[in-house]
């Protein structure tokens, strides 16, 4: 117990000590900090958010080709062309989901922000089904926050509604046919349009505000990414994607929850790209390219943390080996063995600590969420 107290009282006196500095612009430890951050905040701006979301773009507008392919010519080809268009765009989106910052917090409520138009899982399927069949709907509701997105579009494109036998079915001889193509255009316009908004507000109006953020005040700009990218690695890799499906947070596990749950086969590599967005940039690695810049990691190394720096990569390193022995589809590997899932977890558990505690005290900033996940 005499332990138990003295570790509270050393977290407590961190915690006092960092959230005292973090209102100044000093660095850690309330000592003068002379890392660049204006490079570092220009290097995440013009080199990998600004380039992610103008990919994200392009592959929402090819869905949208892709799309209107299939509804003027509801084949099984074109339905096949749609669904590669939609785990393109996919996969894109793993390298924007950690970027709610800007216009972007401001859609979607607190927690999540423009993630609520985007990527909500699991999918409220009844949702869906019955937007499509009395048209009545409204997808800037909170209540359709989970039926909308690339959930809502693995549904229309894979899932197989009430009374239908194979997926197309929706769209050819289901009473709600015209209704599913509907929504299915609307949802592919609600993200489009809000990516639109915010790469247009970065490119004209917040790259500016961002890049000249560089104190460390709680609301800074390196405050605020810093928060973003350590809340999407804890609450949308680790637990959305892992933890969540295999249990760590239930009595059970919970394979319906899985990210893609309608065409499954995907989820390791939605899993694995989430991981290597998360640490292509902490390295301040290029989006689409090999060069690297300022980073999380150099200024690690500024402040002679190189070897929290090295570790921080080489937990990363040894969560893909735990992710990569899984079955391609986590619904598979949770109903056959779910120990593998929760190993991964575990794995990615360990960077959540060196991340949110080692890196969030050298940095000298504060979490701004809230931790209710029982870890």
């Amino acid at each position: 117990m005499i332990i138990i107290r003295k570790i509270f009282l050393v977290v407590f006196t961190i915690g006092l000590m960092v959230a005292c500095s973090s209102s100044s612009d000093d660095g850690p430890s309330g000592k003068t900090d002379n890392f660049d951050r204006g490079a570092l905040l220009t290097n995440l701006a013009d080199n990998i958010i600004i380039p992610a979301f103008e990919d994200l773009k392009t592959k929402l507008s090819a869905l949208d080709i892709a799309r209107t392919s299939f509804v003027n010519d509801k084949n099984q080809s074109n339905l096949e062309a749609l669904s590669d268009a939609w785990l393109e765009a996919y996969k894109t989106w793993q390298y924007v989901e950690m970027f709610n910052i800007g216009k972007a917090e401001e859609r979607g409520g607190e927690e999540f922000g423009f993630v609520s138009f985007f990527n909500i899982h699991p999918l409220t399927v009844s949702d869906v089904q019955n937007a499509s069949a009395n048209g009545n709907y409204d997808l800037d509701s909170a209540n359709f926050h989970d039926a909308q997105g690339f959930p809502a579009l693995d549904f229309l494109i894979h899932g197989v509604a009430d009374s239908d036998v194979e997926a197309i079915d929706k769209f050819t001889s289901n009473a709600s046919k015209d209704g599913y193509a509907k929504y299915l255009l609307d949802v592919i316009n609600q993200m489009s349009t809000l990516n639109n908004s915010i790469l247009s507000d970065w490119k004209n109006n917040y790259r500016s505000t961002f890049v000249n953020g560089t104190s460390n005040s709680v609301t800074s700009s390196l405050n605020k990414i810093v928060n973003d990218f350590i809340f999407y690695y804890e609450k949308l890799l680790r637990a959305k994607k892992i933890g969540t499906p295999a249990g760590n947070f239930s009595n059970a596990p919970l394979p319906e929850t899985v990210e893609a749950f309608y065409k499954k086969d995907v989820s390791k590599d939605l899993a694995l790209i989430g991981l290597k967005a998360a640490q292509d940039f902490y390295n301040g690695k290029q989006y689409n390219g090999a060069s690297t810049g300022e980073s999380f990691k150099t200024y690690l190394e500024f402040l002679d943390r190189n070897d929290l720096a090295i570790l921080i990569n080489t937990r990363f390193d040894n969560a893909r080996q735990k992710i990569q022995v899984l079955d391609n589809n986590f619904v598979n590997q949770i109903n056959t063995d779910n120990t593998k899932m929760t190993e991964a977890y575990d794995a990615l558990q360990l960077a959540v600590v060196n991340l949110k505690i080692d890196m969030i005290q050298a940095f000298g900033v504060v979490v701004d969420f809230t931790d209710a996940d029982g870890d």
